[in-house]
């Protein structure tokens, strides 16, 4: 389906520059990328529904002109201008690439290195204007070239075809492996700039997620064997190259080139260029794996904040309150059945969730050391918004507040009331609790206003024995459970984790522990105390 009209012009021009142009032969290596990789990669990954489909000729058959005339002209006002229009069309392609991003979020990891891959092309559209418009960058132009076309192969098409692969098969470390591809042209493109040590850490990096993805390409049940052989001849190219590119970038460091950079344009250039992008490309045109769509359909609050949330959200709540008011954050924890069952649940913990205002509740927030930096600059936010606002200290706090009743209908969930905390007088938390249940399954739904956005938390309950779990973590594919980030009608997915755990101690007080991660790692702990009036 990618082999159109718009392809065979691509390549029918490229041919013309192949023999037309006035270039040297090996800038021809950058021309195909341009003219030719980048658009079949863009046919391959963009949906019919998006924007970006509906204009994409208008976008790219300018640049793909402009490219070719740059190869045929020789005047520095026309290099500035056709150099441009590619220049835009790779910022059209990264705004798609953020589109994209934006309305999924942080989940399935293979759509996030596509995402990553469309961002790419604009640097590599930054340098390709740079040479072509012989700006100094402070490197040599021949590096200024080499910097473009690492970023249109190992930047743009290397991401992509990780992305295209986890589609397909997903073994457990292939979000690691992935990792380190995605963000090592950067930590190589920081290394040739400021040390060489840097640079030859992101060629070791590189080698080790290569040969995992080489690993993994054996593995990948692929539907059609054409497919199979290409695919892993593309990425057992690179297992090749990564060598090279090793022993470059040791010669740099110890100082005995062994490899030139003449000798690298031609091996490296040509497996780069032939069999790892062209085969690959050939490959994944006989069968296109599909994403994995993404539904969610939880109902979320209405209510937005302004730039300060805190007290000032206090009055609009009110101006919403119903006539009734409640004592609890949920009437009947019954409705979370049967992921819980209230024959065996600690009865104080059941108590405590019905008839919240009954109880104090007492606070040790404890910040992780390494995002202490990170916490005392959100700090001067989060006291100016008065929202998610937490002392920097782990001294016991006690938290105080009431449980505001909302009108439904301007809400848009069931039974929405707001738990507002305060700590030493001043607003801390607000958190508007509801619920909501899909495929029989009953989530707890709270959402934090936030300035013209909300954060949505949905949290599924579970029991351990006596104890209670709350976890936003997903149990299933399908779960939807997570931390999001409503702004307007989009839902994005944070890479944002949080547990509870409640259990009720031998003197009839009640423990929790509350623990947050950020793409997988634990920044924040806070611990309650919550103690009967009584």
């Amino acid at each position: 389906m990618i082999w159109t009209k718009l392809t065979l012009i691509s390549i029918v021009l490229f041919l013309f520059a192949v023999f037309i142009g006035q270039d040297a032969a090996y800038l021809l290596m950058l021309t195909v990328a341009q003219v030719v990789y980048v658009p079949l990669i863009l046919q391959m990954i963009v949906e019919k529904k998006d924007w970006f489909s509906r204009y994409y000729s208008y976008f790219s058959i300018p640049a793909t002109i402009s490219v070719i005339l740059l190869q045929l002209v020789n005047d520095p006002g026309w290099d500035y201008f056709l150099a441009g229009i590619y220049l835009l069309f790779t910022f059209i392609v990264a705004a798609y690439g953020f589109s994209r991003f934006f309305t999924r979020g942080f989940v399935h990891f293979e759509e996030f290195c596509i995402d990553i891959a469309l961002l790419n092309l604009a640097i590599g559209g930054v340098w390709f204007f740079a040479h072509a418009t012989n700006i100094d960058t402070g490197f040599s132009p021949i590096i200024t070239w080499l910097t473009a076309i690492h970023f249109h192969y190992a930047a743009f098409l290397l991401p992509v075809f990780i992305g295209l692969l986890g589609r397909i098969h997903q073994p457990p470390l292939y979000p690691l492996a992935a990792g380190i591809l995605v963000i090592s042209p950067m930590i190589l493109a920081i290394g040739i700039t400021f040390s060489v040590w840097i640079e030859w850490i992101s060629v070791v990096l590189y080698m080790i997620g290569i040969y995992s993805f080489i690993f993994y390409a054996l593995r990948v049940p692929f539907a059609h064997r054409l497919q199979k052989w290409m695919i892993r001849l593309s990425f057992g190219s690179l297992g090749i190259t990564i060598i090279l590119s090793f022993l470059y970038a040791f010669g740099r460091l110890s100082k005995d080139y062994s490899i030139s950079i003449d000798f690298m344009l031609q091996f490296h250039g040509f497996f780069n260029c032939v069999l790892f992008a062209l085969i690959g490309i050939i490959g994944w045109s006989v069968y296109v794996p599909q994403p994995k769509t993404i539904k969610w359909a939880f109902p979320v609050s209405k209510i937005r904040g302004n730039m300060v949330i805190g007290e000032k959200i206090l009055p609009k709540i009110r101006q919403q309150q119903d006539s009734g008011s409640y004592k609890g954050l949920v009437d009947e924890m019954a409705i979370y059945e049967p992921g819980i069952d209230l024959n065996t649940l600690s009865p104080a913990i059941r108590d405590f969730y019905e008839n919240t205002l009954d109880y104090r509740l007492y606070a040790e927030i404890k910040w992780k050391n390494w995002f202490k930096p990170f916490a005392f600059i959100y700090r001067f936010f989060s006291s100016f918004i008065g929202q998610i606002n937490l002392p920097l200290s782990s001294k016991r706090v006690e938290m105080t507040g009431d449980i505001i009743s909302i009108n439904e209908k301007l809400d848009g969930r069931s039974l929405p009331r707001a738990w507002v905390r305060r700590i030493n007088n001043k607003v801390a938390f607000v958190a508007l609790y509801s619920w909501h249940n899909t495929k029989d399954r009953t989530y707890m739904n709270i959402s934090l206003p936030l300035p013209w956005s909300s954060m949505i938390g949905i949290l599924e309950l579970n029991q351990i024995g006596e104890e209670l779990q709350l976890s936003s973590k997903k149990s299933e594919a399908n779960s939807d459970t997570g931390i999001y980030l409503a702004l307007n009608k989009h839902h994005f997915a944070l890479p944002i984790e949080e547990s509870f755990q409640v259990r009720e101690t031998e003197d009839g007080k009640l423990y929790a522990q509350h623990n947050m991660w950020i793409f997988s790692l634990p920044f924040l702990k806070i611990t309650y105390l919550i103690i009967p009036r009584d």
